[in-house]
């Protein structure tokens, strides 16, 4: 652990090195009006080749929105000792568009280093995680180390948008690539002080409501029917599903389901005019034992109740669903030897937690393997000015490492 902690504490050149390479290339996916991963991942294909690396499969996902084709997915794996089990990081390649670049102090495509702070668009979301789980394998291929099991690396696309064409398809398509006894991390979440590991999430439900009635002349309002009192009242009710949906869990937190009218289109375009159509939607995180079945039945029969009083229809369409996939045991194999890694390398008392957003470990845990998501993050992502720590990129490195030497 000396030799590892050693080496890994001397590549801060190499942190930012790889860094500035990795964000002067814009893999933005095509839903985000970009041109996929794939220039991305021929550099990366490039690197693990220097580095040392031999076993390396690509498993592309067809996609006839990007340039090329098709969405890139690369594994690579390090033989272990025990050739029958192999420990997973998985990073994605895709970025999310810098925004409005007036917010930004620099340019989003070329790193910006101060001090331990590197500044650029992807820089935490995802290459952070990824540049770690490479200081890895540079570890071990150049000091030869052998480690007991295979250490194998995933970098996906489409993580943005989905992970239709990343994850998603690879386990779909190449189950064959994972064993029943790997161990997997994925270092897309986590807190400043290092202190959660994610082992479960809610289920993830986002509802489109429409409201028709008539339209007419805001003086004559007894010619029309009225949608935005028919909407407002309907979204009162849909709140009182706190109350009919209120178990709570201490892994979660928040520990309770959680429903929340957000999102309202625009009706009318003046002040005098009762509308007619209204558009709203809800975002529900409900707790996995909860089924969206039987929440999507209550809000239809508070709609109902609504369509009786104010003389409206209303129609549903679906933006969004996810249940929930099985949690990770907070004592499964994965999450003792991350949660002991943590400690070792941080200090502290880290915690598995549950949390409201989806992520990629939940085809993982669909399909029965062991999976956490953790990371160091100070939490830029997606924002103007994106911020990584060369530290935080160094002791996660030391993480992954304890965990797969042991």
């Amino acid at each position: 652990m000396q030799d590892l902690f050693a080496f890994l504490e001397s590549q801060s050149d190499y942190v930012v090195n790889l860094q500035r390479r990795l964000t002067a290339i814009p893999a933005v996916g095509p839903k985000n009006g970009g041109p996929g991963e794939e220039a991305k991942a021929e550099f990366t294909r490039e690197h693990l080749r220097g580095l040392g690396l031999t076993d390396i499969r690509d498993f592309p996902a067809p996609d006839p929105s990007v340039p090329c084709g098709f969405r890139p997915n690369i594994a690579a794996l390090i033989p272990g000792r025990d050739t029958a089990r192999t420990f997973w990081v998985i990073s994605h390649l895709d970025i999310v568009p810098p925004g409005d670049l007036a917010l930004w102090n620099s340019d989003p495509y070329e790193l910006v280093q101060n001090d331990d702070l590197l500044i650029g668009r992807g820089v935490e979301d995802n290459q952070q995680g990824l540049v770690s789980s490479l200081l890895l394998a540079r570890y071990l291929l150049e000091k030869k180390t052998i480690p007991p099991m295979n250490y194998g690396l995933l970098f996906v696309s489409d993580e943005e948008t989905g992970s239709v064409f990343g994850l998603d398809h690879v386990l779909r398509e190449h189950p064959e690539v994972f064993g029943k006894n790997d161990l997997f991390l994925i270092p897309d979440f986590g807190q400043p002080d290092s202190g959660m590991v994610e082992v479960a999430e809610k289920s993830m439900f986002w509802l489109q409501v429409t409201v028709n009635g008539r339209q007419c002349h805001a003086s004559t309002p007894e010619k029309g029917v009225n949608t935005l009192v028919a909407a407002a009242d309907l979204i009162l009710r849909v709140r009182g599903l706190y109350r009919e949906f209120a178990d709570a869990d201490p892994l979660f937190d928040p520990p309770v389901s959680t429903f929340e009218p957000t999102k309202k289109e625009a009706n009318v375009g003046n002040i005098n005019t009762l509308p007619g159509r209204d558009v709203f939607y809800v975002d529900m995180r409900v707790l996995p034992h909860y089924s969206l079945d039987t929440v999507l039945g209550r809000i239809q029969d508070l709609g109902r109740e609504v369509e009786r009083e104010h003389g409206v229809s209303i129609a549903y369409a679906t933006v969004q669903r996810e249940q929930a996939a099985p949690p990770t045991p907070p004592d499964a194999e994965i999450v003792a030897k991350t949660m002991a890694a943590i400690r070792r390398v941080y200090g502290g008392e880290p915690k598995p937690v549950g949390v409201g957003g989806g992520t990629v470990a939940a085809f993982l845990r669909r399909r029965g393997h062991q999976a956490v998501v953790w990371a160091t993050l100070n939490h830029f992502a997606h924002q103007p000015n994106e911020q990584s720590s060369i530290k935080n990129t160094v002791n996660d490195a030391k993480v992954m490492g304890l965990v797969l030497l042991g």
